[in-house]
């Protein structure tokens, strides 16, 4: 057995498991990242909370905005895993629209932190968004999400709704 620094054993099978499991990741990354490319930015890869490979790209018009994430886990078929949908309300702002895909595999947070950066790399220096009433069945996970990842937010549960503001830090 092995010890590793979080205290867990692992086998000599598990280990072989997982470095095969890396591999075939990364061999699926090459080929994802070829697809992908013909069609869109690549702004980087990322690893999720449950260590799996993943390539995040946009789209950008400059009227509508998208941050798309691939998990390498599975072959690219011309359709994103998870999205960020936002349009540009002026020069400064990118307000977000919708957030789409599977909850709690760490999709979010890598499609937040690659907007952020973009906005940032863009001179964009508001991301905002609203939390409706669509929203009030999981609005403790979004606030719980958002502050996260320092946006102001602002609820009224009275009235089902809400706003988020992030401003990068000077």
């Amino acid at each position: 057995m092995l010890l590793l620094q979080d205290d867990k054993t692992k086998s000599k099978d598990e280990l072989i498991q997982e470095k095969s499991d890396l591999e075939f990741q990364m061999f699926r990354m090459q080929e994802n990242i070829k697809e992908i490319a013909k069609k869109w930015d690549i702004l980087g890869i990322d690893q999720t909370k449950e260590d799996n490979w993943v390539i995040i790209y946009s789209s950008d018009d400059k009227n509508t905005c998208k941050i798309m994430l691939n998990d390498c886990s599975a072959p690219f078929r011309g359709k994103w895993d998870f999205s960020i949908h936002a349009q540009y309300t002026d020069d400064n702002t990118i307000q977000i629209d919708d957030i789409r895909g599977e909850e709690n595999r760490g999709y979010g947070t890598v499609c937040m932190n690659h907007l952020k950066e973009y906005a940032q790399k863009n001179n964009v220096q508001y991301i905002k968004g609203n939390l409706v009433k669509r929203d009030w069945d999981h609005i403790d996970r979004l606030v719980h999400f958002y502050k996260k990842h320092y946006f102001h937010v602002n609820v009224s549960k009275k009235e089902k709704q809400g706003t988020i503001i992030w401003q990068p830090a000077i």
